[in-house]
């Protein structure tokens, strides 16, 4: 498969992020997750939630999440769009992973204060088949202080069934007591249907052919053909020329690789 660079004026859309949401994620199969996390982020935003959010109807599995799947299904991007829904929602939130220990030590001093606040408290923890033995301790300790509350929440993503990972095992079968869905990459099929839909959210009219000949050609990532999709916007209106099956060739041989 090749895999052409962009000229250089457009390969820093490569890295740039894009906001996650639950609203900006395709499903494909993974409807349940994706339905279970709406109705929590729908319960944040409600005014009586927020004020009694420590009731003891709030089972465990209400608010403790697992879900793994191989790379590029989406995984980080919905643990991502968590967070940003608990930002949205003015909810103390977390965002912990395995090459940012600052944050970690943050979360353990204050989860005594959070223990005893009277509003929810989102932790979100991607990538645990990551995480160091020092982590690994962190995560066990967390876990333990979250389900002795009914109000903190804890969110986690991995790359394979709690069973399966190669954890301590104290802590691989803490990570199955609430709910675990596994995530699944998307289908040619569903990947076009995301890129339109993120076409039209732009603005962006292409032409029929593209879209397939890029799976085709070029990285079959979702974060590369999203940053992709940015760039080829990006040429359009610079070149006020539609974006067409030559336009998106001509862009890509811009470090002179043949996209024949």
């Amino acid at each position: 498969m090749i895999k052409p660079a962009l000229p250089r004026q457009f390969a820093l859309d490569l890295s740039r992020s894009h906001q996650a949401t639950l609203e900006n994620f395709l499903p494909g199969s993974d409807s349940a997750l994706l339905s279970a996390l709406r109705s929590l982020v729908k319960e944040w935003s409600a005014p009586s939630y927020k004020e009694n959010p420590s009731t003891p109807e709030n089972p465990l599995n209400h608010r403790w999440i697992y879900w793994w799947g191989e790379p590029g299904s989406g995984r980080s991007h919905l643990l991502q769009a968590l967070v940003h829904s608990a930002e949205l929602a003015s909810l103390q939130n977390y965002y912990l992973a395995s090459n940012e220990p600052v944050s970690w030590v943050k979360l353990e001093a204050d989860l005594p204060a959070l223990l005893h606040a009277t509003r929810p408290t989102v932790i979100a923890v991607d990538d645990v088949d990551r995480l160091d033995e020092r982590l690994c301790g962190a995560l066990f300790r967390i876990m333990n202080m979250v389900r002795e509350s009914s109000h903190l929440h804890i969110f986690m993503t991995g790359n394979d069934a709690p069973a399966n990972l190669k954890l301590r095992e104290d802590v691989r079968t803490r990570l199955a007591w609430g709910l675990v869905f596994q995530t699944q990459v998307l289908g040619d099929h569903e990947k076009i249907q995301a890129l339109e839909q993120a076409a039209t959210e732009r603005g962006l009219v292409l032409s029929p052919d593209v879209l397939p000949w890029l799976l085709n050609r070029f990285y079959r990532d979702m974060p590369n053909l999203m940053a992709l999709l940015d760039a080829l916007d990006a040429y359009s209106l610079e070149t006020k020329r539609a974006v067409t099956l030559p336009l998106v060739r001509e862009l890509l041989q811009g470090t002179g690789h043949s996209t024949t």
